[in-house]
């Protein structure tokens, strides 16, 4: 693919008709001007959107793989408590949805509607009348669009992460979504961690005065996972790594770092740049396993800044190649206090200047911060959380847990269908930069200006 068929891929369909390859391929003005043509009307009513409570919230879940499964899982409380109930489970393959429906049988006494065997069968699942909300844990490539039908088939979604990787979609589903007044939450687990949740608490609470600059990442070593013939299905994760160079997963990071800068609450994500760099890691570790995949577009690590509205700065990475502790960074500097994650540290700058003793806290120091600024909602669910560790240390139930009882009582989600899309749509554009030598690329507005209003951080509210 050549490199203006490349950017169109991921701008959409409507972008360059009118362009020759000529006029944008060294033209920042020319790029802005395609990526301003892929915009559509929105109307950014979804802020603080209520859909009429739910006594039980009845759910299908599409994708049964590690995700799904895991998943499916964080529903057992929720079911014992009559808050939802499992209708419907669906996979290409049959083995995994039996799989699946054995392992909701163990818990919940209505037994699951199946569908698998080909890759329409989904859709029979979206179409039932007595689902109120479809959870998509598929590869990314279908995400948007069953996102979409299910809306459309008058169903709330709740998708894995990203929700989109192309601009059209980012824009359809914003229009789907406020068509149809429909929830459409992209589930971005990090945002119910402890850590982060204790972080966003200080932020809010003034700990951190006014912040300047943050910094977050997925750096998690997957080449074992990648490179396995049988961990994701036909090895889909991998294949993107061969066709594309960007960012390829923003969401771990800047999903909390987009509720510390209260984005779309008051600021907005205005432009950024990106560069990668070399591939090396993946292609080495593959030719030593012997693969039949050696040759790698993604370079090994993808750094991207971002600049707000309100000039506040963004460094998000992206490395899944290189032998590295996890790590998601989490750094937030502000005039008052300093945040660095893995392991969390907290810095309190004092009034008095010092030209040196610039030490993180004490352990206690730190201890008695965490014990006043743990989240209400990690106090609130702590205890029940621990017996679902197998989802993320427990953050995956709190995600679970928030967006059902969200359901059930008729409350805005924590998670808009703006934030989902704003988060998602950095990874096309960074692909963009790296693709223009680091071109500074604008970040479209999908809110249609709402951001400018301080709307509430729906995550701060406890119920």
């Amino acid at each position: 693919m050549n490199r203006k068929n490349f950017i169109q891929s991921l701008l959409g369909a409507s972008a360059f008709i009118s362009l020759p390859f000529s006029s944008y391929a060294n033209d920042h003005d020319a790029l802005n001007e395609a990526i301003k043509s892929t915009s559509k009307t929105t109307k950014g009513n979804l802020f603080g959107f209520k859909a009429s409570p739910i006594k039980k919230v009845k759910v299908g879940i599409i994708g049964l793989g590690n995700r799904g499964t895991t998943l499916l899982q964080m529903f057992e409380w929720l079911v014992a408590q009559g808050h939802c109930e499992i209708i419907g489970l669906s996979d290409l393959q049959e083995k995994k949805v039996q799989k699946a429906a054995e392992r909701l049988n163990q818990w919940q006494k209505k037994k699951p509607k199946t569908y698998f065997g080909n890759d329409t069968e989904w859709k029979k699942l979206a179409q039932e009348d007595d689902i109120d909300l479809l959870l998509i844990a598929t590869p990314w490539e279908y995400h948007a669009p069953m996102c979409i039908y299910g809306m459309n088939q008058g169903k709330h979604v709740a998708c894995e992460v990203p929700l989109a990787y192309t601009l059209s979609e980012c824009w359809e589903l914003i229009e789907t979504a406020e068509k149809n007044q429909k929830h459409c939450i992209m589930i971005e687990n990090c945002c119910y961690n402890e850590e982060e949740l204790f972080v966003l608490n200080m932020i809010e609470n003034g700990v951190f005065g006014d912040i300047t600059h943050t910094e977050g990442a997925y750096l998690h070593d997957l080449r074992a996972h990648m490179l396995s013939n049988d961990y994701y299905e036909d090895q889909w994760r991998l294949k993107h790594h061969i066709e594309r160079d960007g960012n390829f997963y923003t969401t771990h990071g800047l999903g909390p770092i987009s509720f510390y800068l209260n984005i779309g609450r008051g600021d907005t994500f205005d432009h950024l740049t990106s560069m990668s760099s070399r591939e090396l890691n993946l292609s080495e570790t593959a030719k030593r396993l012997g693969s039949p995949y050696t040759d790698f577009k993604c370079g090994d690590m993808n750094s991207t800044m971002i600049k707000t509205a309100k000039g506040k700065t963004i460094l998000l990475q992206f490395d899944v190649h290189t032998g590295r502790p996890y790590s998601r960074i989490n750094k937030v500097l502000g005039t008052k206090a300093t945040h660095d994650g893995y392991p969390s540290r907290l810095y309190i700058d004092k009034e008095e200047l010092a030209y040196w003793g610039h030490q993180w806290l004490s352990e206690d120091d730190y201890k008695t911060y965490q014990s006043k600024y743990t989240h209400p909602i990690i106090k609130k669910l702590k205890k029940i959380s621990q017996g679902f560790k197998q989802g993320h240390g427990g953050m995956d139930f709190v995600m679970i847990y928030r967006l059902i009882r969200c359901l059930n009582l008729g409350l805005p989600l924590d998670i808009n269908a703006y934030d989902s899309v704003m988060w998602s749509a950095v990874t096309p554009l960074s692909e963009i930069s790296v693709a223009s030598k680091s071109m500074s690329i604008p970040i479209p507005d999908f809110t249609n200006g709402k951001w400018k209003k301080e709307n509430p951080l729906e995550i701060m509210r406890d119920f």
